[in-house]
């Protein structure tokens, strides 16, 4: 894993060589500097969107089994603390009504991690502070640019 920080830590680079590296990019993610706990994860299909969010609520001590809501849209999970963590993926949605339907806003604004999936779907719904979470294919490894 190879990290590089760009304009005083605003911005950080992470090279994923191999499935072992998702444990140091996780941890980099939940102690990157920000009062935001909304995580909005862009890539393509099969970029590793959902293995890095398996990753990281490793990292949050989440005891449950943690797997993509494409279906459901959403999944919840209790980390060892108790506290809930929410994971979307709005691959399947027509527009952002549904994500409001779905009471996304309560989420958002609940003070716990959200982790979103296809947030191209949802931008305008988004807060302005979220923290966007970029992965990019290069061959066999990933890049993640957090900022």
């Amino acid at each position: 894993m190879k990290i590089n920080e760009i304009r005083g830590g605003m911005k950080k680079e992470v090279t994923i060589n191999n499935l072992s590296d998702l444990t140091g990019a996780a941890k980099e993610l939940l102690n990157i500097d920000s009062d935001s706990k909304i995580f909005a994860f862009f890539g393509e299909m099969g970029a590793g969107k959902t293995t890095f969010i398996k990753a990281i609520c490793k990292e949050l001590d989440v005891k449950d089994e943690v797997s993509s809501p494409t279906f459901a849209i959403i999944n919840e999970y209790l980390a060892n603390n108790s506290e809930p963590v929410y994971h979307f993926d709005f691959y399947r949605i027509k527009d952002e009504r549904e994500a409001l339907d779905i009471g996304l806003e309560e989420y958002l604004y609940s003070e716990n991690y959200c982790f979103i999936e296809w947030p191209e779907k949802i931008l305008n719904l988004l807060p302005e502070n979220f923290i966007k979470v970029n992965i990019t294919v290069e061959g066999e490894k990933r890049l993640i640019s957090l900022k």
